[in-house]
């Protein structure tokens, strides 16, 4: 496909009875610079979309954007015709090819692959909502989401992203990282999600210091929503990891000690089935 860089200074030709770009306020994307190419632009739309608004209409994309309306109207025809989109009643949704993408990419992932089952087990021996996810930057991925009738009560999902700070699988891993690197997380000032969210620089790192001393096993304890609370460690062998799993559950039903336990036995044992080679090296 032929990528075609568009000109950051493009703007609509108002139409007879639509409101020109410049009429209309952006309400997301108003403080950073509008993409240049294709493939940015492309991206930007793609991002918008989320759980809580799986379908969204032409003018909800253009304030959610920040781009003119002229360019996305075009660039919505070009990804239902690629099926990146499909055109509903309603407005845009996300089309067949994002879910094409998403399962290939989940049914050769080497990590969900090898620690999957294992999750699934801990969290049908608990009750409690199991949690697979990596480090990305100042964020959690999570790759994996199983557990019971409360799962679906959490606003988690495979893909979707949480500050690292705030989540136990996030600071699990943090302190897994040489100091250097974690420290460009602590010293940013995270924002606060909650009341009980860890956001102080010195603070934070006190936190991860204890986290170490417990083997990598990290608590959040309402820190990323009122009401849930989680057990995290780390899965590795040696060095920094590239993963962790956690167990989640309503605040005033889990008992940390006893889940620490087995969270991190668990983890080990991922640890074991990702890395085997290193593992029988130890």
């Amino acid at each position: 496909m032929t990528v075609t860089a568009l000109p950051v200074t493009e703007r609509a030709v108002p139409a007879r009875g639509h409101a020109s770009d410049s009429d209309r306020q952006p309400t997301r994307a108003a403080t950073r610079p509008i993409p240049v190419s294709m493939i940015e632009r492309m991206t930007l739309i793609l991002d918008v979309f989320d759980a809580a608004t799986p379908t969204l209409t032409l003018v909800e994309i253009v304030e959610r954007t920040g781009l003119p309306r002229s360019t996305v109207h075009r660039i919505l025809d070009q990804m239902i015709r690629l099926r990146w989109l499909a055109h509903t009643s309603g407005g845009y949704r996300l089309g067949m090819r994002t879910l094409e993408l998403g399962g290939l990419a989940a049914d050769h992932n080497e990590t969900r692959d090898a620690v999957g089952p294992l999750l699934h087990e801990l969290a049908q021996r608990t009750g409690l909502v199991g949690h697979l996810a990596v480090l990305d930057g100042r964020e959690v991925v999570y790759l994996d989401k199983v557990g019971g009738r409360f799962a679906a009560a959490l606003p988690t999902r495979l893909g979707g992203r949480m500050p690292a700070h705030a989540t136990a699988l996030g600071k699990a891993m943090l302190s897994t990282l040489e100091p250097p690197i974690a420290e460009s997380v602590v010293r940013t000032r995270p924002a606060r999600l909650t009341a009980r969210t860890v956001c102080e620089p010195d603070a934070l790192r006190r936190e991860l210091e204890r986290i170490r001393l417990r083997q990598g096993v990290a608590i959040d304890h309402e820190e990323a929503m009122a009401g849930i609370a989680c057990v995290a460690a780390p899965v590795r062998v040696r060095g920094a990891a590239p993963a962790a799993l956690s167990l989640t559950g309503p605040a005033d039903a889990m008992g940390f000690d006893r889940l620490a336990r087995v969270v991190l036995e668990v983890a080990h044992e991922a640890g074991r089935a990702l890395f085997p080679r290193r593992a029988r090296g130890r």
